[in-house]
């Protein structure tokens, strides 16, 4: 037995605080599982009444005779506590604790929500909520509808989580009235105990369950959900409505990488997550909808190639745009096909696809044309367009192309343009009818969505791969730069770090004052690049602090005094009492300008950003984000994604940069994130990618380390 079996698939339920008032929620829940007809034994739990619903009722749990496997508790919040400890005393082995008032409410109402999630714990009790709206199993077997919603559920091979209870109840009502089917549905509350990782992980395997849509307000543990999710939506589709998409009064912050996250309202982390995790993720309600009916009325298409049926020219236009917007095809006919079409359609129909079969056409010759270009070997997915004319009727053509789509192992859906009168009928006269929407747009999205799911299941895993490298070295040098009370590293512990994790630098030195560098000054590589280094300088040229093409000792020391003289009329350099050190580097010429970074997130952890590098960062902020690690196929996707691809690839004659050399670059710099967990932000700015990948180059580099706290003083950082 699972351990939310007693949850799901009781045999047994307890409802406490079952009530014979009309309107209150302990009276709709017994309502409702009885009018669902649960397949179990009901006990309804009442001191103050004998019979509820002409069933009898108990005092309290304890005074139940049989074995109860789940509570569904809507007492007082005052009284939960109490009902915990009988229930726990009964053996009962689940909770659904419908009562409001706990963490949602403030201070006191988590200390109180802590004490329930303890209480339950040392019962071994699993809990939904509390703050819920209760759970649903639809199996014939079960027959569980232990909600207070107004509407019951339809069956159907879709799981269903939802944080909110009140958007629980819309969706259930919404769901009625498009003919969606739901295998389960939980709504989580509080998710004190059991959240939405744990329902995942019940229904990877379960045989009910095809596909799982999800609304979520936050991750208890994002790294684990990417784990799971990860691996089921191999397998089952995965529909996700995130909401909190901003963060109001982005925190400052240092480097290009955590303003650029802070900028796109930090909700790009989710995005990031849920894309490397396989999920779909959708902004509104509606578009949950959309996919929840073309993804469980259709097997997975084998290709993007779209066909579009349609009677009128302008809804087939804006599908065609909307489908190749989103990245789809549109399908090439054959002739056979195109000459079959000509036959059984009128001269005026334009017979290419998409085919307009002009207004004239009925339920004979939609079901004809439908079939043609379904067995067309250009088509992978059909879209058929309806409006409705007069004396031709939308559902005998439903009924047509319906009989055509049982033969076909392509995904079909229909856009019928009707009023909304028709879509009740409809799902009255023809429940379990094709995917069928009202507007173009609206089929095309969902038929992009169902190809970027095909997309995802033939996309190689890929790897997450191990490098050899100097670790304990790394973790000595920010060891030693916390005791020193540093929050960011100097260029030489920053290069000596990428040195630990096979990140190739361009080759430098380093001089504490002008006296130094002018002894050193023979010594160097020209042409060379002068910087200045001061705890407080950030950006560099913004202080004069960077003189590049360098040729002669002469020239370097020049750059150099008149270096000094800037900075110390910059307040904001701090040099007016400490005076700057140096830095020299080699001039590295030619190289295309790249950008690896990382930022942490509050909630996720690190962030490794990609982009261009140099003057592009702030000017085209043309960067993706990835939650690490990063497998091989991520970091090539990264690469690909960013709208300066064709820069990398080459313009005019320009050789291609080394794109398996700069993946690696990347898997290299996650697994130094994931390594380093002290590390706050990390930038590489540029790195310097050229078709060779001996010649990377990583010219300036930025490290700001997390602040001290107790835990991280007294642990070994490893």
């Amino acid at each position: 037995m699972h351990s939310l079996d007693p949850i799901l698939k009781p045999r047994s339920i307890a409802v406490v605080g079952a009530s014979r008032r009309p309107g209150s929620i302990g009276r709709e829940l017994v309502h409702n599982l009885i009018e669902f007809d649960f397949g179990g034994k009901l006990f309804p739990v009442n001191p103050k009444a004998d019979f509820i619903h002409s069933i009898k009722a108990f005092p309290s749990v304890s005074a139940i005779p049989d074995p109860v496997d789940l509570a569904v508790i809507v007492v007082p919040r005052e009284q939960v506590l109490d009902t915990v400890d009988d229930c726990g005393k009964k053996g009962v082995k689940g909770l659904v604790v419908i009562t409001s008032g706990f963490a949602e409410t403030g201070e006191e109402g988590r200390k109180l929500e802590a004490q329930l999630r303890v209480r339950a714990a040392r019962y071994g009790m699993r809990m939904v909520g509390p703050n819920c709206m209760g759970v649903i199993n639809t199996h014939p077997d079960v027959h569980l509808d232990a909600t207070f919603a107004p509407t019951l559920p339809l069956a159907g091979r879709i799981g269903f989580v939802s944080q909110s209870g009140a958007l629980g109840v819309a969706i259930l009502n919404i769901a009625r009235q498009l003919d969606i089917g739901f295998s389960y549905f939980i709504s989580m509350g509080n998710k004190s105990d059991i959240s939405g990782n744990d329902l995942l992980l019940y229904w990877e395997n379960d045989p009910d369950t095809d596909l799982i849509l999800m609304y979520l307000e936050s991750f208890g543990n994002p790294r684990r959900f990417m784990q799971i999710a990860r691996r089921i939506s191999r397998r089952k589709p995965i529909v996700v409505v995130k909401s909190g998409r901003t963060q109001a009064g982005a925190r400052a912050v240092s480097s290009h990488t955590g303003a650029l996250a802070a900028r796109q309202g930090l909700d790009i982390a989710t995005d990031a997550l849920l894309e490397q995790s396989g999920v779909i993720r959708v902004s509104t309600v509606q578009e949950m909808f959309d996919l929840a009916m073309v993804f469980s009325k259709n097997p997975v298409p084998r290709g993007n190639r779209l066909g579009i049926l349609t009677n009128a020219g302008g809804p087939a236009i804006m599908a065609t745009d909307t489908a190749i917007g989103l990245g789809m095809t549109m399908g090439k006919l054959s002739e056979a096909t195109a000459a079959e079409l000509r036959r059984i359609l009128p001269p005026e129909a334009i017979v290419s696809n998409p085919v307009d079969m002009t207004p004239k056409s009925d339920q004979v010759r939609y079901a004809e044309c439908a079939r043609l270009m379904l067995e067309d070997d250009g088509i992978d997915v059909l879209m058929v367009i309806f409006v409705p004319p007069l004396l031709i009727s939308g559902h005998e053509v439903v009924s047509g192309v319906e009989q055509v789509r049982a033969r076909t192992s392509k995904p079909v859906v229909g856009v019928i343009m009707a009023p909304e009168d028709f879509y009740v009928e409809l799902n009255e006269k023809r429940p379990g009818h094709l995917a069928i929407y009202q507007f173009p747009e609206s089929a095309a999205q969902a038929l992009a969505a169902l190809d970027r799911y095909r997309r995802w299941r033939e996309r190689p895993a890929g790897e997450v791969r191990q490098f050899p490298t100097q670790k304990a070295s790394a973790v000595k040098i920010i060891t030693e730069a916390r005791e020193k009370g540093h929050v960011h590293l100097t260029p030489a512990e920053a290069f000596h770090l990428l040195d630990c994790y096979g990140i190739p630098v361009a080759a430098w030195h380093t001089a504490p004052d002008l006296e130094k560098l002018k002894l050193q000054q023979r010594d160097f590589q020209y042409p060379a690049v002068l910087k200045a280094v001061a705890p407080d300088i950030v950006h560099k040229t913004e202080v004069g602090g960077v003189a590049v093409d360098l040729r002669t000792p002469e020239e370097l020391m020049e750059a150099a005094r008149k270096m000094a003289g800037n900075l110390s009329r910059a307040p904001a350099s701090g040099a007016a009492n400490h005076p700057p050190g140096f830095l020299v580097q080699e001039y590295v010429r030619g190289g295309r300008e790249v950008i690896i970074g990382m930022t942490h997130d509050a909630n996720y952890g690190p962030l490794v950003m990609f982009g261009l590098g140099g003057v592009y960062v702030e000017t085209f902020k043309d960067v993706v984000f990835r939650v690490p690690p990063l497998t091989d196929v991520d970091a090539r996707e990264m690469i690909r994604q960013i709208r300066g691809y064709r820069l990398l690839e080459g313009v005019r004659g320009e050789a291609p940069v080394d794109f398996e050399a700069l993946a690696e670059m990347l898997q290299r710099f996650s697994q130094l994130v994931e390594d380093l967990p002290l590390l706050a932000e990390i930038e590489i700015n540029p790195f310097l990618v050229f078709p060779r990948a001996e010649d990377f180059r990583a010219v300036d580099v930025r490290v700001r380390l997390a602040e001290a706290t107790k835990e991280s003083q007294t642990t070994t950082p490893v």
